[in-house]
């Protein structure tokens, strides 16, 4: 991957979405120019923003706005759905659980995964059973987080066959037997801002350190008026219809 890039990608991939599932989506003059845009941001950045993906704004607001509002509970509210093993790892993190290279992230989480059943993936799997904890405030903070979520692994999988194409595979590359069976994560994060120390210094008082995401693509929606993400050095602004996507180092 290339790192002497000038400026992060911005790719409308309506006419790929368009198109997906259609089975003779390859021949489409829309959907090659999407494949050529992401074929050469993912070799060159290893990220780019995505416009018209499809996710109404009105639902990456709301998600915003219930995420901040559980944020602001009382500790021992929020403490309801605390991440335990027993709960597959998934629900509440406290500032400073979530550790990155040995050092404390100043940041609180609610970790969702894909619900793994009980004896779906045997002895490997038993770590990971369990199913999601949902706060019951906000109040409509499951069944949107729920309809996000399918929002996402849907957009993902586009996304994906597009990637397929320009690999020179076919779309479903990623499906059926050899990558079907997809596992998905959804953090939702809050930051409490600069005055939260983690007792390693000024320096190390960061939301979240450096990492390489675990997964194949991630899909970010930050706050409208944070400009604090980055990537191979590069600032990550938002913009209020786009998407921030990696395959890359963060």
């Amino acid at each position: 991957m290339a790192t002497n890039f000038k400026f992060i990608p911005v790719i409308d991939i309506s006419p790929l979405l368009a198109k997906c599932n259609d089975p003779k989506m390859a021949e489409d003059p829309g959907v090659s120019e999407v494949v050529r845009q992401l074929d050469q941001a993912c070799r060159e950045a290893g990220f780019f923003y995505v416009k018209g993906h499809g996710i109404p704004d009105s639902i990456i607001k709301e998600v915003k706005s219930v995420a901040h509002k559980f944020f602001e509970l009382p500790y021992e509210e929020k403490l309801k759905i605390k991440m335990t093993a027993a709960t597959g790892f998934r629900g509440y993190q406290r500032i400073g659980e979530n550790i990155t290279k040995g050092v404390p992230d100043m940041h609180e989480a609610i970790d969702c995964y894909r619900e793994v059943k009980e004896g779906m993936y045997g002895e490997l799997g038993k770590p990971m059973e369990g199913r999601n904890q949902w706060p019951s405030n906000p109040p409509n903070y499951t069944e949107l987080m729920e309809e996000y979520i399918s929002l996402c692994t849907d957009l993902s999988r586009k996304i994906m066959r597009g990637i397929a194409l320009a690999l020179g595979g076919s779309p479903d590359e990623f499906e059926g037997d050899r990558a079907g069976d997809a596992f998905w994560v959804m953090r939702i994060i809050g930051y409490p801002g600069a005055p939260t120390s983690n007792g390693h210094g000024p320096r190390n008082d960061i939301g979240c350190g450096a990492h390489t995401d675990y997964g194949l693509l991630t899909l970010v929606n930050q706050d409208d008026e944070i400009t604090a993400l980055q990537a191979n050095g590069f600032q990550l602004l938002q913009f209020l219809e786009h998407l921030y996507a990696t395959l890359g180092t963060c």
